[in-house]
């Protein structure tokens, strides 16, 4: 339950403090409005506000101010009053533009105008010089004004859930920008100019139309989350071996046939998702990546591992469900942090003896796959749950012994071994 409180400093007409979120008030409150001579920070987010009255903005000596989640369906210009202001928070309303009298907030550091149905910048908008933090996450910009390059001070810039196609070419100037999210646009080419953002740490490309990326985005050495999922990529240039300060690389839902070399030289890489592409192959340079901790392959065209996936001893989580894998290297055996495995839906007639020797393992799912039974080295293991059956009711079954007919070793088995491969039901129109 909220309470509207707000904290006071001093005697009651040096108010410095209020805080009147989630109060559902229609109007600016006219209390408010005496205390134009101290207060500092007015939070009036998560309300039924529609209009800002004239009065509003004799609160000269605010430094933050915070309308999110409100009805405001204009921004008046007498925004401009507020020459002290810091941190804007307007997101969530039905601004349709932001006037030009923004420009004259020299002191405006942070800014957050998300979603709000406003399809431009105001030329002005390149005049906030201060700005550090930029918010303009959904609302239907369709293009960056080419002076965009001048906010200079930027280290965060939200553009995500937008229309935007390209990028201006003044991005270049923003080199002290360390976040850069652009997800969820219509970007379908991403320019060399993208490499030229030394300060850049995080970079979101996620749901856009992206075909390739240019080699330039090897020169972004401090970049360390790269998110390029649900694009069309068919490739990676090999250049992505810069990247060397990498630990999150999001590859999820595009179209690539193969990882390029350059994987290899990933050596900080710790998160590497590639699921649902058109791997048919696995880069044996892979097993370079020797911080690699989680590594997700699911739905791919996988009909086999490479030895050197062996080589990631610091993995925990292996995922490479629905692929067409029908054996697993015994270099898997050297995986000992590997806590969670899982090969679900493959052609998989045989597991190694040596995983038994991943004595992390604590989950390991190989449903609907044909094996006849299952390597009896996993009694070694701590197991909490062995998947072996779509339908299958509880995490771990009661194995029995028994011999292997071909090889003569004693193997594991339970009622639903050995596997029967999946048949699907032909429904009847």
């Amino acid at each position: 339950m909220f309470r509207c409180i707000p904290i006071f400093k001093g005697c009651n007409r040096q108010v410095e403090f209020v805080d009147k979120r989630h109060c559902s008030l229609p109007n600016v409150p006219e209390d408010i409005l005496r205390y134009s001579r101290s207060l500092e920070e007015l939070l009036l987010d998560a309300n039924h506000i529609r209009d800002l009255p004239k009065n509003f903005f004799r609160l000269h000596r605010l430094r933050k101010l915070g309308l999110s989640d409100n009805e405001i369906h204009k921004l008046p210009p007498d925004i401009q009053n507020f020459e002290n202001l810091v941190e804007l928070d307007v997101s969530r309303n039905d601004i349709p533009d932001i006037p030009e009298s923004i420009g004259t907030l020299q002191a405006l550091q942070v800014a957050d105008f998300s979603s709000n149905p406003i399809p431009r910048l105001p030329p002005a908008f390149s005049q906030l010089k201060a700005l550090t933090v930029l918010g303009l996450n959904d609302m239907s910009l369709t293009f960056l004004p080419a002076d965009f390059g001048m906010l200079t001070s930027l280290i965060s810039l939200e553009l995500r859930e937008n229309l935007l196609r390209e990028l201006p070419n003044s991005l270049a100037s923003l080199t002290k920008l360390e976040r850069l999210d652009l997800g969820d646009n219509e970007i379908e080419e991403l320019p060399s100019h993208i490499g030229k953002l030394p300060a850049l740490q995080e970079l979101w490309l996620d749901h856009n139309q992206l075909q390739n990326l240019p080699s330039d985005i090897g020169q972004l050495s401090n970049l360390t989350c790269l998110d390029l999922s649900e694009n069309r990529l068919e490739n990676l240039p090999d250049d992505i071996a810069g990247l060397e300060s990498l630990t999150d690389l999001h590859l999820s839902q595009n179209v690539l046939e193969t990882l390029p070399d350059g994987i290899g030289k990933l050596e900080k890489l710790t998160i590497l998702k590639v699921d649902q592409n058109r791997l048919t192959s696995l880069n044996a340079n892979i097993g370079c990546c020797n911080n690699l901790q989680e590594l997700i392959l699911t739905e791919n065209f996988l009909s086999e591992l490479p030895i050197e996936i062996g080589h990631l001893i610091k993995l925990t989580n292996l995922n490479i469900d629905r692929n067409s894998l029908s054996a697993i290297p015994e270099q898997l055996g050297n995986l000992y942090e590997l806590g969670v495995l899982s090969l679900r839906d493959n052609r998989l007639t045989s597991l190694p003896e040596t995983l038994g020797s991943c004595k992390r393992l604590h989950v390991l799912d190989v449903s609907g796959n044909r094996l006849p039974h299952l390597p009896y080295s996993i009694l070694q293991l701590s197991l909490k749950a062995v998947w072996l059956s779509d339908n299958q009711a509880q995490p771990l079954l009661t194995f029995q012994t028994d011999t292997d007919s071909n090889t003569g070793k004693t193997v594991l088995t339970c009622f639903l071994l050995p596997q029967q491969e999946y048949q699907p039901t032909i429904g009847k129109y």
